[in-house]
């Protein structure tokens, strides 16, 4: 017998969200952008690469950990997803995810020269929590915005959030300056982790949840809920034609992103030698860049939609990233970031605003669980095999009589090759979805909705 799974009831149709709680949201992206900037942009992922592990080995270990940490979430976020619209407790599984992001990038501080198993073990942990936390809060932006605003609100969380990270790498440089050593470099592992979790507050205090809890069916419980709503979801699954190939397309694409996005300190401090300090700056005027990517991109999709405004920031990515084959001096490079920051920031932008419209009513955080999948499914495929692809090429050049460095440089970019290939095939996937003229909107029924 098939058991009938009641919709979600949306409370507060009537009552729009309030000015604080969309700078709640806003807030939250403050916060955790700083993690991003500096684990995983421009600290962490050098340290560990040349301080923790060193050499080409690092590069291998880096895709590794972060591959580990996005198959977890991949498999965890469609179910977490579907409870937490099932039960109401967006929030409830957004301050969990968020605390084990905020408590092991604080144990990072204790990792050393040498301590490999305890720097992949920290961070794989602090990952977990910071993409998992994803999920949850990008399921908030449809009670916090109408779908005709959803690209500025979007946008504009994103910028902020760039400016988050531009605030918190601040902090650090200047620390380095004045400092300078190793245990500063730990340091700012433990100021990220508290400025996260300052900025996340305001989430908690003030966004409300518009989703009730609904009845359990009979005979379902908590454990088994998930399991037959993700069933039923799949049985409606050719109702939602645009969203899956859109799915599809920004999984294949974003595995170029991700592995621009997780390389970038890497990339910087073996092809041209960037320090600590100059590899901070590089990312502060990514950071920059990005608040101006993600705000254009954001009201150039409201209206010109969503489907173009991904076409020319994957396009403007592809270009980006091929000029890292002729890249030799530090100031070619910065130009590179600065562009890559205006371009990347509008294709996540716009990926999660997408979601957030073609999601059906009462099914926003099962959505952007099936979202969390495939972003994280290419985070989990697209750093592995750049990482891979670099340590084996650097392995071959070393064994044709390349010395060390210049050996680790070519594997670095005949990698390159294989961002192009990801970012080229999800632009000819886009291409095949069919954008409409109409999503849904809160107060309408269950009505699937193309990109």
């Amino acid at each position: 017998m098939e058991i009938a799974v009641p919709k979600a009831k949306v409370r507060g149709h009537l009552k729009p969200a309030t000015r604080r709680e969309r700078w709640a949201w806003y807030l939250y992206d403050f916060g955790n952008s700083a993690y991003a900037a500096v684990v995983i942009l421009a600290v962490y992922a050098a340290y560990f690469k040349g301080t923790v592990v060193g050499g080409a080995e690092g590069s291998r270990l880096w895709g590794l950990s972060v591959g580990i940490a996005m198959l977890v979430v991949a498999i965890i976020s469609p179910f977490l997803g579907t409870l937490a619209d099932f039960a109401g407790t967006k929030k409830r599984f957004l301050f969990i995810f968020t605390a084990i992001a905020v408590v092991f990038t604080a144990m990072l501080f204790f990792v050393g020269p040498g301590d490999i198993f305890t720097g992949m073990l920290f961070f794989i942990l602090a990952e977990i929590g910071y993409r998992g936390a994803q999920v949850f809060y990008n399921s908030l932006l449809p009670e916090i915005a109408s779908p005709k605003e959803m690209g500025k609100v979007s946008g504009n969380g994103w910028a902020i959030g760039s400016f988050g990270g531009i605030v918190c790498l601040g902090i650090v440089l200047a620390l380095i300056m004045l400092i300078g050593g190793e245990t500063v470099t730990r340091v700012s592992f433990v100021i990220t982790a508290v400025f996260y979790a300052l900025a996340a507050i305001p989430t908690f205090l003030w966004i409300k949840e518009r989703a009730e809890p609904q009845p359990m069916p009979e005979g379902q419980t908590l454990w088994t809920i998930p399991f037959t709503r993700l069933a039923a979801t799949f049985k409606e699954i050719k109702s939602y034609k645009e969203f899956i190939k859109f799915i599809v397309a920004f999984l294949i694409y974003n595995d170029g992103i991700m592995m621009t996005l997780d390389f970038a300190a890497i990339i910087g401090a073996v092809l041209v030698g960037m320090n600590q300090m100059q590899l901070i700056i590089f990312m502060i005027v990514v950071q920059v860049t990005s608040v101006a990517g993600a705000y254009l991109f954001g009201v150039l999709a409201d209206k010109i939609g969503a489907k173009k405004s991904l076409v020319i920031s994957v396009g403007m990515m592809i270009f980006i990233v091929a000029l890292l084959f002729i890249v030799k001096d530090l100031v070619f490079f910065f130009v590179i970031g600065a562009l890559a920051g205006f371009a990347l920031s509008g294709v996540q932008s716009v990926s999660r605003m997408a979601v957030g419209k073609m999601a059906p009513v009462g099914k926003s955080a099962e959505f952007y669980g099936f979202f969390a999948v495939a972003g994280h499914t290419s985070s989990f495929i697209g750093p592995a095999v750049y990482g891979w692809i670099a340590a084996d090429a650097a392995i071959i050049f070393a064994a044709r009589g390349m010395d060390a460095l210049p050996a680790e440089q070519a594997g670095l970019r005949v990698a390159v090759i294989s961002i192009i290939l990801f970012l080229a095939v999800g632009l000819v996937l886009l291409f095949g979805v069919r954008e409409k003229k109409h999503f849904n909107d809160l107060e309408a029924e269950n009505e699937p909705a193309g990109l």
